[in-house]
C-alpha cells in the first residue's frame, strides 16, 4: 500500500523538478503541486510477482503460509498508514499554500507575481483540489488492500519503504519552506517598490509646489521690468517686500508710488527706511484712526491724503533739508505743503528699504498693527525735488520717469512671507479706478 502513497507524493514533489528531471525548477527553487486525475483511482497498482518458493512443504501449507504472511504485511502497513496520517494532514495544510498547475505550461512571471498555468490562485479551489487528491489516494489504498486479500501470488512490499517515504516527505517539506521564504521575499520587494514609488511621487509634487511658489512670488519675467505690483493681502508681521538697493546720503528726495488699499482702521505702512541708530529715518504710515503721516529722522508731519477707498491712487512726497520743506501730491494734484520737518538733516546712507512694514530695528522687528494691507506699484525715488508738472505727467501716465536712485524694476524687489508679485499690464489699467 505505501508504494502508492510514495508514488502520489513523489508525483507532488516531482512537479517542481521539470520535464527533464532537473533538480531545480525554472524559477530557481520553486515547485509545482500536481493533482492526480480522478479517473486514476481504479487503475490499481500491481504488485511484483512472488519469487519462486524452493521448499519441501506441501502446496496447501505453502499457500497458507503465504496468506498469513500477506495478512501480517497488510496489518503492518495499516499501522504504518495510521502513523503517517498526521504527516499527511500536515502536508495537506502546507499544500494549501502551494501553487497548483495541470502541467500544461511552464512557470510564468508577470507584473511581479508568480502564476502557473491557467489555474486560478484562489486558495479555496486549491484546497478543494488537494482534498480530491487525498480522497483518490484513500480509494487506491483500499483497492490495493482488496487486491492483497484476493491475490496471493504477489510478494511482500519492500522493507525500506518507510525510510524512502520519510525522505520524500522531508524533501517536500524543505521545498514548501523554500516557497514560503520566497513569498516573504517577494512581499518585502513589493513593499520596497511601493515606498520608492511613493518617494518619487512626493519628490515630483514638491518640485511642482516649488515652481508654483516661484510663479506666485513673481520670479517669472513680466512683459516689462516695471509692469508688476506687490500684493500684501494680510495684516501680519511677516508679509513684506524689500528693495535690494539702498540710499546714498540725500539732502532732498522725491518718493512716488501707486497704491490701492481699503484697510481699516488705517492702511498701515506703505514703506519705511531705517538706518543704524534711527529706525524712523523715512516712514510713510497711516496707523489706527490717525491721519497719514510722514516721518523723517523721527520727526512727524501729517499729510492731507485720503487713499483708503480701495482704488488706485498715485502718491508723491517731496522733501528738502533746507528748512525741512515738504509737499504732498495725490493723483497729480498738490494737496498739502509744510516746513520745519527735520530741517538741515541729511538722509543717512546704507539703510534698509522695506515695503509694507514699519521697522523697529534695521530690517526687522515688525508690528502687525502697523503693516500695510493692499497693493503697491511703481515705487521710485529721486535725489531731488521733482517739479509739479513732472509729477502730474507721471500720474497721468503721459511720461515714464524711473527714479534715478531707486527705480521700480523686477530684479530690485524681493518679497517674503507670502507676499506676491503680479503683472500689471499698463498704467492706464491702474487709472480705471480714478
Amino acid at each position: 500500500m505505501l508504494p502508492v502513497v510514495a508514488g502520489l507524493l513523489l508525483a507532488v514533489a516531482a512537479g517542481g523538478r521539470g520535464a527533464a528531471g532537473e533538480k531545480e525548477s525554472p524559477a530557481g527553487g520553486r515547485f509545482v503541486c500536481t493533482s492526480l486525475p480522478l479517473d486514476a483511482a481504479g487503475s490499481g497498482c500491481p504488485l511484483p510477482p512472488l519469487p519462486a518458493q524452493g521448499g519441501s512443504l506441501p502446496p496447501e501449507e505453502e499457500l497458507k503460509a503465504t496468506v498469513l504472511q500477506l495478512r501480517e504485511t497488510v496489518l503492518q502497513q495499516k499501522e504504518t498508514i495510521g502513523s503517517q496520517r498526521e504527516a499527511i494532514r500536515e502536508l495537506t495544510g502546507k499544500l494549501s499554500r502551494c501553487e497548483v498547475t495541470d502541467g500544461k505550461g511552464p512557470w510564468k512571471k508577470e507584473k511581479g507575481k508568480d502564476t502557473m498555468g491557467d489555474l486560478p490562485r484562489d486558495p479555496a479551489q486549491v484546497i478543494d483540489q488537494l482534498s480530491r487528491t487525498m480522497q483518490t489516494l484513500k480509494d487506491r489504498l483500499e483497492s490495493l488492500e482488496h487486491q492483497l486479500r484476493a491475490n496471493v501470488s504477489y510478494a511482500a512490499l519492500p522493507a525500506d519503504l518507510r525510510e524512502m517515504l520519510q525522505r520524500r516527505l522531508a524533501d517536500l517539506e524543505r521545498q514548501l519552506l523554500s516557497k514560503v521564504a520566497e513569498l516573504e521575499d517577494e512581499k518585502s520587494l513589493l513593499h520596497n517598490e511601493t515606498s520608492a514609488h511613493r518617494q518619487k511621487t512626493e519628490t515630483a509634487l514638491n518640485a511642482l509646489l516649488e515652481r508654483v511658489s516661484e510663479l506666485e512670488k513673481g520670479n517669472s519675467a513680466f512683459k516689462s521690468p516695471d509692469e508688476f505690483k506687490v500684493s500684501l493681502p494680510l495684516r501680519t508681521n511677516y508679509l513684506y517686500g524689500k528693495i535690494k538697493k539702498t540710499l546714498p546720503e540725500l539732502y532732498a528726495f522725491t518718493v512716488c508710488l501707486w497704491l490701492r488699499s481699503s484697510a481699516s482702521p488705517g492702511i498701515g505702512t506703505p514703506f519705511s527706511y531705517a538706518v543704524p541708530g534711527q529706525a524712523n529715518e523715512i516712514v510713510l504710515i497711516e496707523w489706527g484712526n490717525n491721519p497719514i503721516e510722514l516721518l523723517i529722522n523721527d520727526k512727524v508731519a501729517q499729510l492731507p491724503l485720503f487713499i483708503s477707498d480701495g482704488k488706485w491712487h498715485h502718491i508723491c512726497i517731496t522733501w528738502t533739508t533746507r528748512d525741512g520743506m515738504w509737499e504732498a501730491f495725490q493723483d497729480g494734484e498738490k494737496l498739502g505743503t509744510g516746513e520745519n520737518l527735520a530741517p538741515w538733516h541729511p538722509i543717512k546712507p546704507g539703510g534698509v528699504l522695506i515695503l509694507g512694514q514699519e521697522q523697529d530695528t534695521v530690517g526687522g522687528r515688525f508690528d502687525a498693527t502697523q503693516a500695510f494691507v493692499g497693493e503697491l506699484s511703481q515705487f521710485n525715488i529721486w535725489d531731488r525735488v521733482l517739479k509739479a508738472e513732472d509729477i502730474m505727467n507721471i500720474a497721468n501716465c503721459s511720461t515714464n520717469m524711473p527714479g534715478n536712485i531707486i527705480p521700480w524694476v523686477d530684479n530690485n524687489v524681493d518679497v517674503f512671507g507670502g507676499a506676491t508679485k503680479w503683472p500689471v499690464e499698463t498704467c492706464e489699467e491702474r487709472l480705471l479706478d480714478l
